[in-house]
């Protein structure tokens, strides 16, 4: 547009420097400079309109929001076609509040647990029952009963009287060290005995009573019991004794029941 405007006021202006054209009267040629030059000078005014209206159709990107080069968008002649800037405008808005609320809502919650804390550690100080020491004096009827001499060694590696770890090693695997000491680290050199040791860290995830952990004890050793005809229980859903070279070495928490770790899922 602005090229249209710069040839309407070169057209002005040539009109002026050629003057009068020859006619055959004077009067004639006033009528057509007259003429021409009113035409030119439409023209000129013309696109001078246009020229404004398209202007006020750009916008100007706001100062309360700098948003570096992207503020380039509202220079669009075209905003309803192409809304761009005022869409990112909003956006920009929009997370401005949302990071202002969640800074609020992260001091007030900030605030609240730590009131929260301090009023459950006083009360917890002042209610929380104390956990009775328990002996676990078993007797040795109990112990020959649970004993897996024949068919693997594990080891429980226990602290005050919870269990913390255990290790399951074959019967005929050395659990000592060079040193003499009690090897509770090395596993087991029988991928069986591996599976084993992995499913009963599960079971003592699984048995975890910290305020019985005679119960605990109990619960765990019933479990483990349950390995004493490991190499001679089917898998109860396949039915096969061997699946991948191995027996079935999963035993279910509650019932007990043998499976092969792939059957069980």
């Amino acid at each position: 547009m602005a090229d249209a405007l710069r040839s309407s006021v070169t057209r002005v202006f040539d009109s002026l420097k050629d003057g009068m054209k020859n006619k055959e009267t004077l009067e004639g040629r006033e009528k057509n400079f007259i003429s021409e030059f009113q035409e030119n000078l439409q023209a000129v005014n013309r696109d001078l309109n246009e020229l404004e209206r398209l202007s006020n159709l750009v916008g100007r990107p706001s100062e309360s929001h700098p948003l570096h080069n992207s503020g380039l968008l509202s220079l669009d002649p075209v905003q309803d076609k192409t809304p761009l800037y005022s869409q990112l405008l909003q956006a920009y808005k929009w997370s401005n509040k949302l990071q202002y609320h969640a800074g609020l809502a992260s001091s007030l919650l900030n605030q609240q647990s730590l009131k929260r804390s301090a009023n459950q550690m006083g009360a917890s100080a002042k209610r929380r029952p104390k956990v009775q020491p328990s002996a676990l004096a078993l007797p040795p009827q109990y112990v020959d009963d649970v004993t897996l001499g024949k068919v693997l060694k594990a080891i429980l590696v226990m602290r005050s009287l919870f269990i913390d770890r255990t290790i399951v090693r074959g019967f005929n695997e050395n659990v000592y060290s060079e040193d003499g000491k009690l090897d509770i680290w090395s596993k087991s050199n029988y991928q069986v005995f591996q599976k084993v040791t992995d499913h009963a860290t599960t079971a003592l995830l699984h048995y975890q009573l910290p305020q019985m952990p005679d119960v605990v004890v109990r619960s765990f050793m019933t479990w483990l019991r349950s390995y004493i005809k490991l190499f001679q229980t089917p898998c109860q859903r396949c039915g096969k004794f061997l699946q991948d070279g191995l027996p079935p070495t999963w035993r279910d928490f509650r019932t007990l029941e043998a499976s092969h770790d792939t059957c069980r899922q």
